[in-house]
């Protein structure tokens, strides 16, 4: 089951962490016997690293992040595994599609001086100079010296933030994504979807990531694909999974878990349903041909 990582933070008294308007920052330390980690969230955020090493698994793509690095983590459904080499300590910046549109709308002429183009991805590779990489730390100390840090210099650290990553043209494709957010308003319901089908939220989740209620979320979702979300998403998963048995070196059970499916007993009855074979005959099969 996937972790809905912006309340967990939201809720824990153990962490270290400032929220604002629209922002939410969090120091964390992982602990060394957690090596594998599914998470999800509604909510972007920048994940940069103090120590320790971890990977970062999107639909399309795995990022190993280091000590000194950054990624942005866009709305959705990750994978990580952790290095135990040494602890893994890191800090997170949650920023809402809201304040980075406010960002972009206030400094229009910063944002829009970059010939950046719109690029749709899930994670971004954050580029982090001496001036973000000391923006970094001085948070870091900030919060480590306890007590009550103002709300209005929090505020100003995330703005200063984000100046840095727009200020740096290595970074134009994240700038190019922050730009597009002043025309979306919200987050497409195709984007959603053909993301995170594979994960196994509740629908309630899935309406989250959206950024609409549940009973617009299935209003939308049978006008845009004219069948029900389970329907659709069984489907989707299935067809996932069926891509996947054709690599001989997955294991079957691994797999079910991979395409969203909770157990294996339903994995192969609905399997069988719409292929007429098992997975593990299907795969025996494909393998012959």
């Amino acid at each position: 089951m996937a972790i809905d990582i912006y309340k967990y933070f939201l809720k824990h008294p153990r962490y270290n962490k400032l929220e604002g308007n629209g922002y939410l920052m969090v120091e964390y330390k992982c602990p060394l016997e957690v090596e594998n980690f599914k998470l999800w969230t509604d909510t972007p955020f920048i994940n940069y690293v103090i120590s320790g090493r971890k990977d970062w698994t999107a639909l399309d793509k795995t990022y190993t992040i280091e000590k000194g690095q950054a990624l942005f983590i866009n709305k959705g459904v990750y994978n990580t595994k952790q290095y135990f080499e040494v602890d893994y300590c890191v800090m997170l910046f949650f920023i809402t599609d809201d304040f980075i549109r406010r960002f972009v709308n206030n400094y229009q002429d910063v944002m829009h001086s970059k010939n950046s183009n719109v690029v749709s991805k899930q994670i971004f590779t954050i580029d982090v100079g001496d001036s973000l990489n000391s923006l970094f730390l001085s948070v870091f100390n900030y919060m480590n010296k306890g007590g009550e840090i103002p709300k209005d210099l929090v505020e100003i650290k995330f703005n200063e933030l984000l100046f840095n990553i727009a200020l740096n043209p290595k970074n134009k494709d994240l700038v190019g994504f922050f730009n597009s957010l002043k025309h979306v308003e919200r987050t497409t319901l195709n984007d959603v979807m053909m993301k995170n089908f594979h994960s196994d939220l509740i629908l309630e989740e899935y309406a989250r990531l959206y950024g609409k209620s549940l009973s617009t979320f299935k209003r939308d979702f049978q006008n845009y694909y004219n069948e029900t979300p389970r329907k659709w998403l069984n489907n989707k998963r299935l067809e996932y999974a069926k891509t996947l048995l054709e690599n001989p070196e997955l294991n079957i059970n691994d797999i079910c878990f991979e395409s969203g499916f909770k157990n294996t007993s339903h994995f192969n009855s609905s399997f069988k349903e719409k292929y007429k074979y098992p997975p593990n005959q299907y795969r025996k099969m494909y393998l012959k041909a």
